[in-house]
């Protein structure tokens, strides 16, 4: 497994390659969720590359940027085993040199959700991941669902961009309780741990309502926010419903600032997603509705198309 430290390098062993190339973007701190996106990277790919990369630029002030887990050998371990051909391992002053002062910016879907309660994190985002696509040249880039905005921006501004490649999105690894894997889930203690259950259960509660017809934005939002007002730690940041393929707003909760839109009159897709605090964590969790569509081809299919 090659080990590339700069950009330069990155560029060098990408010339050598030739086939198709599946690129994995990640912080580190790997878990069984970023395994089966490398996983999914090898069986379509001739090339796997992944990058570890503590991205400063999509940390806002006060966030946890300097705190973040860091788990290098281990990491590197795990991705070994699972076959990678290579992992590009910059610093902050490898892609942000003295002078740096370029950045790509996507407007209207980042508004919202995450980008209401991080106002500079997409810019960050989209910033890094166009760097790495410039050099990876990947013939597909794989993303989790579980960041499921993330993957909305990143899809519009590769097609804004006409960059040559696809997405994949492969859904959501989830413990044996069904808590959706994160890195961050490391800071909960074993009572928040046990407590953040809450949000699954929440997703799994409005999916069966709405598999079984029911289309009021209320009840569903109502039924996901039932599940965390049990758990006495919890405290939800926002609860929401937007069109799966363009992130338009349908519903939110709580609904001051954020706007309110119309139920699709025809069953397209939702993306029902929601953050939940504990203490100083904040967990991410969505799903696509119909509840069939959370596998790959249905996520990748609907998740951003728009």
């Amino acid at each position: 497994m090659h080990l590339l430290h700069t950009p330069d390098d990155f560029i060098a062993y990408r010339k050598s390659l030739s086939g198709t190339i599946g690129l994995v973007p990640t912080m580190g701190a790997l878990h069984a969720g970023h395994l089966s996106l490398v996983n999914h990277a090898r069986a379509d790919n001739q090339h796997v590359i992944t990058t570890i990369f503590v991205n400063p630029a999509q940390f806002g002030q006060g966030e946890d940027f300097t705190a973040y887990p860091r788990t290098l050998d281990a990491d590197l371990q795990k991705l070994a085993h699972a076959g990678v051909d290579a992992v590009f391992l910059p610093t902050p002053d490898n892609m942000y040199p003295r002078g740096y002062q370029t950045y790509i910016t996507v407007e209207d879907i980042t508004r919202g959700l995450e980008g209401a309660m991080r106002p500079t994190h997409f810019r960050g985002v989209t910033t890094v991941v166009a760097k790495l696509f410039n050099l990876a040249q990947p013939t597909t880039a794989y993303f989790g669902q579980k960041d499921a905005q993330q993957v909305c921006v990143i899809r519009r501004m590769v097609r804004d961009l006409h960059m040559p490649l696809s997405i994949a999105v492969i859904p959501t690894s989830r413990e044996s309780d069904g808590l959706a894997m994160s890195s961050r889930n490391v800071y909960l203690s074993d009572e928040q741990r046990t407590g953040a259950v809450c949000l699954s259960r929440g997703i799994l509660r409005a999916s069966s309502l709405y598999d079984a017809g029911e289309r009021n934005p209320s009840a569903l939002l109502n039924a996901v926010a039932d599940e965390i007002q049990k758990e006495s730690q919890a405290s939800a940041d926002y609860i929401a419903l937007n069109v799966a393929r363009t992130l338009a707003p349908i519903a939110v909760i709580p609904s001051a600032d954020w706007g309110m839109g119309d139920m699709p009159h025809t069953d397209e897709p939702l993306l029902l997603s929601l953050t939940v605090r504990f203490g100083k964590t904040r967990l991410l969790d969505n799903a696509l509705l119909p509840h069939h569509l959370n596998t790959r081809d249905g996520l990748t299919a609907v998740l951003g198309a728009g």
